[in-house]
């Protein structure tokens, strides 16, 4: 199609999927990226493809997928979605039977295929492709370091930093690594692959969830579960906070590149993120939502005649405040699947309307109605307003807000694409303001010590729960000041 059939303002870049995020309707947080591994399974290529098209939701703007044979590489990478990047023909051809494939969202202006992944180098051990899930936070300082020892970077993404530390150790690919991962300050779970080698490793906070399977004699590394459940595999376990995996010819070597920190994985994996039939810990996404909801109705309770949720990662929420309040849980919200997500009209007015086309109100379930609207966070509020005007326009009488989550006030450094602070309207307003400008009669948020006995207490022993809850409380796990070179958000 020409371009310039198109009116103006109505996509966001040339192709589906461009660009994604800031422009969207609904000014929902992004996770960045999906990755997935085997190792030892002769149909490595298609068990990827099943496996990213159940992490799709991680990632919907790039995809792709590397095998390796013993010998070579062969490996395809494009713009869209799985099921639009890869094709029958293409998975036939790429052969092997150890894969790393990586779905992928980036923020506005890093939509270019040369950051589509895995990423793909040539250096003097052979080949080397990476995939990661993540941000590296002092990756600006170690760019700027590499450019003047000689480093020539091809793509914005963080993920090539790792790839000249490895290039200009002396060492062997390994110790290399290692040291390379040493240097790396954030949140990753990193893939790499070499002709006969997968390296897998997660930062020494355990920030991004990585989790290890079985399939028969094969392993597996995901994201999330989900993902093994597609393919038919076993969960093995998590793969540790500073841990570095070893697979070869000689098996699975289990080592580390560091010592743990603290434990901090990303409390937005439960509340939002992961898909509601993934386990992150051991612990089912759907059942820890359904607490959220349950304790949030304990904290702020509000008489009502319906409860609903704001599809699709509050509906368990919804579900368990339903539960604890004897409310009847209904489907006040309908979401449309099937409008893509670079829908936008040239004008505000239009503009205001085009959220019509992504989401409905069921009029005969809530008019007439006192409504509990359960969502899971607030960000800019604009989405809030929107969805509350929604259920005013379709008659609701009384629109109550109960957020499964604390306040969310500060921007994410570990592979989130938040707003800048000044843009989170929780850091600027108290919640009787929110309240105000999102039109609702009531607003109340989960507490951190709600969201924390929510979730299960994953790892009670440990500070807060082994979750990071810096978004909330701007307790950051990790250092985050590089004298101005700090990288937020994420451009894997």
């Amino acid at each position: 199609m020409s371009h310039e059939l198109i009116p103006e303002g109505l996509w966001t870049g040339d192709y589906y999927n461009e660009g994604t995020g800031k422009s969207d309707i609904f000014d929902t947080l992004k996770e960045e990226c999906g990755v997935f591994g085997v190792f030892g399974h002769p149909d490595a290529a298609s068990l990827s493809y099943y496996g990213l098209h159940a992490l799709q939701h991680r990632g919907e703007e790039s995809a792709g997928i590397c095998v390796a044979d013993g010998d070579s590489f062969n490996y395809h990478r494009d713009m869209g979605l799985v099921k639009e990047v890869f094709d029958k023909d293409k998975l036939e051809s790429l052969k092997g039977n150890m894969s790393i494939g990586h779905v992928r969202y980036s923020t506005s202006g890093d939509s270019r295929i040369t950051n589509a992944q895995p990423l793909v180098f040539k250096y003097r051990e052979g080949n080397l492709a990476i995939a990661t899930n993540g941000n590296i936070v002092n990756e600006p300082m170690l760019r700027r370091e590499l450019e003047k020892a000689g480093s020539i970077f091809q793509t914005t993404s963080d993920t090539e930093v790792i790839a000249h530390l490895i290039a200009r150790s002396p060492k062997d690919f390994v110790e290399a690594a290692k040291d390379a991962l040493q240097r790396l300050v954030g949140g990753f779970a990193f893939l790499l692959m070499t002709n006969d080698k997968l390296l897998v490793a997660s930062d020494p906070n355990g920030l991004r969830p990585l989790t290890m399977g079985r399939l028969g004699d094969a392993y597996i590394f995901t994201s999330e579960t989900c993902a093994l459940e597609v393919i038919g595999a076993e969960t093995i376990r998590d793969v540790a906070p500073g841990e570095l995996l070893i697979l070869d010819r000689e098996g699975l070597r289990e080592e580390r590149y560091t010592a743990p920190g603290r434990k901090a994985l990303c409390a937005m994996e439960y509340i939002y993120f992961s898909r509601p039939d993934s386990d992150l810990n051991g612990s089912n996404l759907h059942s820890a939502r359904k607490r959220m909801g349950s304790r949030m109705a304990l904290e702020s309770f509000i008489d009502a005649d319906v409860v609903t949720g704001v599809p699709d990662s509050s509906i368990s929420a919804a579900i368990g405040y339903a539960e604890q309040t004897g409310i009847p849980y209904e489907l006040g919200l309908i979401k449309n699947k099937y409008t893509g997500r670079t829908f936008i009209q040239p004008s505000q007015e239009l503009r205001e309307q085009g959220v019509k086309m992504k989401l409905s109100a069921v009029r005969r379930v809530v008019e007439g109605k006192r409504v509990v609207m359960i969502d899971d966070s607030i960000v800019r509020g604009t989405t809030s307003r929107r969805i509350v005007n929604l259920l005013r326009e379709a008659g609701a009488t009384e629109v109550h807000v109960r957020i499964t989550s604390p306040p969310f006030k500060n921007p994410c450094f570990y592979g989130i694409d938040t707003p800048d602070r000044r843009e989170l309207i929780a850091s600027a307003k108290s919640i009787e303001e929110i309240c105000r400008e999102i039109n609702a009669d009531s607003l109340s948020f989960l507490s951190v010590e709600g969201l924390i006995s929510a979730i299960g207490g994953y790892d009670e022993q440990s500070y807060k729960g082994g979750l990071c809850l810096a978004c909330f409380d701007n307790d950051y796990p990790t250092p985050i000041d590089f004298d101005g070179e700090e990288k937020m958000g994420c451009s894997c």
